[in-house]
């Protein structure tokens, strides 16, 4: 009798684009429940689900943290739940693609930020040549203001999820921390949209939707892209969630109906240039750091 083999595991190129996939499907479902229980109420209850969910998968033992992991998991917490909700309120105002494409401005201001390159003040003109494309003050750009500021907003949360989430993941393993997080969301985020009625039009089939865009959002690309970073190169990852704007134009698209300009269009292209262009650069210069480290270790 043969043995039963394993099945092979996914490839990592194919999962992490699987994974962009499945965060922009999960945010176009996730709006398309909006006319029945409005962002705030989605947003609860997608982050409500994603814990439960994660809470069962990675059983974070909470009764074992100390003061320090603590201190460390509440701020990252609160910033995801308030992330989730500012970015929803963008999306019930502009379409997915262009909040993404805004929203990028997070992770890579955290990039350039600090860097004394003259090549990364490239990459942040380029990123704001991009982003005053499609500005409310441009010319028939015809673009919310607030859903562009509230765009922003979650932009900047998104550079606060990435300081306060590397700093948690070098005291608490990776799945206990984005549980016990998605955990502080919850209990920051679902009381209020308790409270306002987002949850008053919950019918058994808008919860399988919710459960739906919580799977899509969190649970299938975390696991997905701790595959995709044990076999991919940090830089290659990070090239490859560039493309998240753009993906989540052709979301909005295929699912939303939403239409970009072609200078819409231009505005994502130049942002994903940009953060490409970035990850090039700090990749590089993180591997010169490296060899030059190694060479004089070897030489001491």
């Amino acid at each position: 009798m043969r043995p039963i083999s394993r099945p092979p595991a996914l490839p990592p190129l194919p999962a992490v684009l699987i994974a962009i996939v499945s965060v922009q499907g999960g945010a176009a479902l996730a709006k398309g429940l909006f006319p029945a229980l409005g962002p705030d109420g989605t947003v609860g209850l997608r982050i409500g689900l994603s814990a439960a969910i994660l809470l069962l998968v990675f059983r974070p033992r909470l009764a074992k943290l100390n003061a320090a992991q603590w201190r460390a998991v509440l701020p990252f917490g609160l910033v995801l739940g308030v992330m989730n909700l500012v970015f929803y309120r963008a999306i019930s105002r502009i379409p997915l693609g262009l909040a993404v494409t805004v929203e990028f401005i997070g992770p890579l201001g955290v990039a350039v930020f600090g860097s004394r390159k003259a090549v990364d003040l490239l990459w942040v003109v380029l990123a704001g040549a991009g982003i005053a494309l499609i500005t409310p003050w441009t010319g028939g750009s015809g673009v919310d203001p607030v859903g562009m500021l509230l765009a922003l907003a979650a932009g900047a949360c998104w550079a606060a999820y990435i300081v306060l989430g590397g700093h948690l993941s070098r005291i608490l393993p990776g799945g206990a921390a984005v549980a016990t997080g998605m955990l502080i969301a919850a209990i920051a985020v679902v009381p209020y949209s308790a409270a306002v009625g987002g949850f008053a039009n919950v019918t058994a089939g808008r919860f399988a939707a919710g459960m739906g865009v919580a799977l899509l959002s969190s649970a299938v690309p975390y696991t997905l892209e701790m595959i995709a970073l044990r076999a991919m190169p940090l830089r290659t990852f990070g090239i490859l969630m560039s493309l998240e704007p753009a993906v989540a134009a052709l979301a909005g698209l295929a699912f939303l109906g939403e239409i970009l300009t072609l200078t819409q269009w231009l505005a994502v292209a130049l942002v994903i240039g940009a953060s490409t262009g970035s990850t090039l650069t700090s990749r590089r210069a993180a591997d010169r750091a490296e060899a030059d480290a190694q060479e004089g270790w070897q030489g001491a």
